[in-house]
Formats: structure tokens, C-alpha cells, sequence
């Protein structure tokens, strides 16, 4: 049975494009059921659109609280089926219902080198810091914000002329190809949370994760 995924934005999606490319392009043996976003004008909405991919709109706005929200996207994701439910670039806290729904199942991409900079404005912390390398992580999602075990980190050295938007975009050219690495391991399935930790073929990975080796990596400004 065909590996499910179900993608969860609320901007432009260029990891969600990035993952549809990687199913186009056979290195990611899996089907995309569904693309949800809290807001109807997230450019990502039309990446599925083009694809024929099924797409759905909840709005937080709509819900008297968090938990109401996270039960109404709970509700759809299920009706598509979902053996991996992906955040790209989702903004927003997920309660622990919505947590413990999917535990096992949930994975988020995030743009340092965790358990670094977690949260927002990620670039501009590790330049005001002074930090030599930078990167992004993909990690199981647990109830503690951008805190849940690693699975992979790609690291690339920040250059002395760096801003944040440099930084940024030679980070996102990892996640773009680290993201789609790491699904094909779950589809495969090769990867998987136990009690003990993060397993991949049945070995226990170190608390940073795997530590991952992209094309990307090589570029420069």
C-alpha cells in the first residue's frame, strides 16, 4: 500500500513543492492525500491545486479555541488517511490533542540546528550569536514547541558577508532536499519513534539525529 502523506502550510509551500517534486520524480514512494492550511490566500493552495492534489481550508480564526481548531483538522486529515502528517512551514501551536493523535506520526522541518533557536527568527539569532555553522532539522513533533527528537540536521557554514536573508535561502535549499530524504524513509519504512529513541534500519540514531550530507551544502551565495 502506497505510503500516505498529508501536508500541513500557511505560506508559499516551497517544501510541500519540494515534496511533490520528489513523488513526481519517484524518489519518495508515497501520495500526498491532502494539502490543509489555516489560511485560504497561502500560496501552497495552488502548489496542490496544480498537482490534482486535495486541498482543504480550516481557519483558526473560526473556532472558539485551539482544541476546537486541532479537532477539526484532526477530522479531515482522517478522512484522507494519513500514515505521516508533514508541518511545512505551519503556524501554528498544536495542542496535545492533535499531538498525541498523530504521536509517531507527525514530523516538522525547522530552520536551525535544534535544539538551537527554537522558534522564530531563526537566521538572525545564529548571526547576532556569531555562530560558524547553521542549518535546519527535521524532528519527530512532541507537545514541547520545535523540541521533539531529531531525526536529520544539515549544517552549512555561515559565511562572514551572511545576512539573515542570505542565511535563509541556502538553509531552505537544505530543507528542500533534507525533507523529502527523510520522508522516503518513513514510506520505506525504515524510519520510526519508539519508547527508546529514533530508530532508522532498526538502529538507534544519537540525540542530534542524522547528520546529512546534501548537494545543497556545496552551494554558495
Amino acid at each position: 500500500m502506497t505510503h500516505r502523506i498529508a501536508v500541513l502550510i500557511s505560506g508559499a509551500g516551497s517544501n510541500l513543492q519540494a515534496i511533490l517534486d520528489a513523488v513526481e520524480a519517484g524518489t519518495l514512494a508515497a501520495r500526498v492525500t491532502l494539502v490543509l492550511s489555516n489560511k485560504a490566500a497561502a500560496g501552497g493552495l495552488q502548489r496542490a491545486a496544480r498537482a490534482g492534489i486535495p486541498r482543504a481550508v480550516i481557519d483558526h480564526r473560526d473556532y472558539a479555541d485551539r482544541a476546537a481548531f486541532d479537532a477539526a483538522m484532526i477530522a479531515r486529515i482522517d478522512e484522507h488517511g494519513a500514515d505521516t502528517v508533514v508541518l511545512a512551514g505551519f503556524m501554528r501551536i498544536l495542542t496535545p490533542l492533535f499531538v498525541n493523535h498523530y504521536a509517531g506520526r507527525l514530523i516538522n522541518i525547522h530552520p536551525s540546528l535544534l535544539p538551537k533557536y527554537q522558534g522564530l527568527n531563526t537566521h538572525a539569532r545564529a548571526l547576532e550569536a556569531g555562530d560558524h555553522e547553521h542549518g535546519c532539522s527535521v524532528h519527530f513533533v512532541t507537545e514541547e514547541l520545535d523540541g521533539g527528537p531529531l531525526i536529520a540536521q544539515a549544517r552549512i557554514a555561515v559565511a562572514e558577508n551572511d545576512t539573515a536573508a542570505s542565511l535563509s535561502k541556502r538553509v531552505q535549499r537544505c530543507e528542500h532536499e533534507l525533507y523529502p530524504r527523510v520522508l522516503s524513509w518513513r514510506a520505506e519504512q525504515r524510519l520510526r519513534l519508539t519508547d527508546q529513541g529514533v530508530e532508522l534500519d532498526g538502529e538507534r540514531l544519537p540525540p542530534q539525529g542524522r547528520q546529512t550530507a546534501l548537494a545543497a551544502m556545496a552551494e554558495r551565495h
